[in-house]
């Protein structure tokens, strides 16, 4: 597992997870404060936390794989696409990163204007249990856009998976909002509420619900629908953090030519 963990890359895809979350929560947050001269409708909140994932897959993607969500990374974790330890460091990453960007935006904003800094919690009636079904409904089409829209077998127009993704976290918020805020993401939901001091009863609804939705829809895309051709020993090198694929091996081979005499 050290070698994955022991190199650059490695600790650059790990601070782009921070930097993403934060620079999302701060946005996202900064979208629902209860401004006394206007209050945010839905679609200004909706808008603004999908542009602001687009935005940040589109510019982080290529170093980290843009996930900024621990239900998506857990996702990429059973779907035997990253290994343990990536995971583990991903999620801590992007809690500590929702954490910072909710202080920032605690503490640039007015005090009048902060509420309870956009902190999810049911609203409408809705009960725990719908609560729990709504995220889990949200952000399994979420995990599913994100794989479909981001698998190199594809071989139609894909598009943009940047603005694919941006659009999925637009949908899910323009419905989820009016049940309990919409979070679709555990970090989101810890970042203020840590910041704010609100740990309700309601707070495990926000991790269990998108990692069940996320992990469920992991398992149907990579081993139902679109299920990929690898054997134990390669799915344990994908564990361990060990795994090469052809790709690093033509790199490997393209160095070594080029050091050559």
């Amino acid at each position: 597992m050290r070698k994955e963990v022991c190199t650059m890359a490695f600790a650059r895809a790990v601070f782009c997870e921070f930097l993403a979350t934060l620079i999302f929560v701060f946005f996202g947050l900064g979208s629902a404060l209860k401004w006394p001269s206007a209050l945010p409708s839905v679609l200004q909140i909706s808008l603004a936390f999908g542009l602001a994932i687009g935005t940040l897959v589109q510019t982080f993607g290529h170093i980290s794989g843009g996930h900024i969500n621990p239900a998506v990374t857990i996702a990429f974790f059973v779907g035997n696409q990253i290994s343990f330890l990536r995971t583990l460091f991903y999620v801590v990453a992007q809690v500590v990163g929702a954490i910072a960007g909710a202080g920032i935006l605690y503490g640039v904003t007015p005090a009048n204007a902060r509420g309870n800094l956009a902190v999810n919690g049911l609203s409408n009636n809705t009960t725990q249990a719908q609560a729990v079904i709504v995220e889990i409904i949200l952000t399994f089409q979420l995990v599913m856009c994100i794989f479909a829209s981001t698998d190199s077998r594809r071989r139609d127009n894909v598009g943009s998976p940047a603005l694919s993704i941006g659009l999925s976290v637009t949908l899910g918020h323009l419905v989820g909002i009016y049940f309990d805020g919409c979070s679709m993401n555990p970090a989101r939901s810890f970042g203020p509420a840590a910041v704010m001091g609100l740990f309700g009863a309601s707070q495990w609804i926000f991790w269990v619900g998108p990692i069940g939705g996320g992990i469920m829809a992991s398992l149907l895309y990579n081993y139902i629908l679109m299920p990929h051709s690898m054997n134990m020993s390669e799915r344990v090198a994908i564990v361990k953090g060990t795994y090469e694929s052809e790709e690093d091996w033509e790199e490997k081979e393209k160095s070594m030519e080029m050091s050559s005499p």
